[in-house]
């Protein structure tokens, strides 16, 4: 009886051993390829920009004045700058919207809710290319937009929307609105939809109303949504490139320009590979430390 309780104590204590490196055996294929895909160029990028380098000659190794270089150059300042307030119109601003729509769609129990989440979700599936192609036409001197502010006697509000220096940066924040909003409002619908109506009905029989059921019910059990969307558009605001690319190309001046145009510009149209990996770097640092303090935030219980 002994042996057998020795070989049972034995064959226990090995199996969690033999589980994790079959584990470790399943995962390893992804590995290698997140390793070789991602975190391998991601190394070199980051050993580019200790280099003065114009991609084709040789380098010269200049250690952090690459970095240095982001800090003082007023070009690249303002271009985080405007990153920042892109997030104000990516991800704040479809928030606010998607929080109202999401609750009036859900609570209205309107019929063709299908339609109207696929209407409002549309801008997702258009190429971005597109969606500016689009709206640069909109956004037209002889555009739309102007055509409808003269039809109402506005002719005063008429203007270059995408040559005028004080709204050029507001109008593409205001297309990155609008192709966000579908994707907020569809992860918190459906994220309300798993509210049980009973809560509601308590509510309502304790006298609270609309805006307190919203507050009180409503926007806790939505918290793992919002994270998400966050993160989501987030990261869609921070690496912005062909929506600025192709209705602006960062002007009129440097109004619009932000980090992910810069690096292109620097790269591919000034030969100056090293600044251009060191604003990569430095890039993926903010989105990471932004999107680690919404997660930490979204986490709390």
């Amino acid at each position: 009886m002994s042996d057998g309780t020795t070989t049972v104590g034995r064959s226990a204590t090995r199996r969690p051993a033999r589980s994790g490196w079959v584990a470790w055996a399943y995962v390893a294929p992804a590995l290698l390829i997140y390793g070789a895909f991602l975190l391998f160029p991601l190394g070199r990028a980051a050993q580019y920009s200790l280099f003065e380098w114009d991609g084709l000659g040789e380098s010269t190794f200049v250690g952090f004045d690459n970095y240095v270089e982001i800090l003082f150059d007023e070009r690249l300042r303002e271009a985080f700058w405007h990153a920042l307030v892109l997030v104000f119109f990516y991800a704040v601003l479809p928030l606010a919207i998607g929080l109202v729509l999401a609750a009036l769609l859900t609570r209205s129990q309107v019929r063709g809710l299908g339609f109207f989440r696929s209407v409002i979700f549309l801008p997702q599936v258009i190429a971005m290319v597109v969606v500016a192609v689009t709206w640069r036409q909109i956004y037209a001197p002889d555009g739309p937009l102007n055509g409808f502010l003269r039809l109402i006697g506005l002719d005063s509000l008429t203007r270059p929307w995408l040559g005028d220096y004080t709204f050029t940066l507001p109008a593409v924040g205001l297309i990155g609105t609008w192709v966000c909003t579908g994707l907020v409002t569809v992860l918190l619908m459906a994220g309300m939809s798993r509210v049980p109506r009973e809560l509601y009905e308590a509510a309502r029989l304790d006298g609270s109303g609309p805006v307190r059921e919203f507050f009180a019910i409503t926007l806790p059990t939505v918290r793992g949504e919002i994270t998400v969307a966050l993160t989501l558009t987030i990261v869609a605001a921070l690496k912005t490139f062909d929506l600025v690319y192709v209705t602006t190309s960062g002007g009129p001046g440097t109004s619009t320009t932000v980090p992910s145009y810069e690096i292109y510009r620097r790269a591919f149209q000034l030969g100056d590979v090293g600044v251009a990996t060191a604003v990569g770097i430095v890039l993926t640092i903010i989105v990471f430390a932004i999107n680690g303090v919404v997660n930490m935030i979204g986490d709390r219980k």
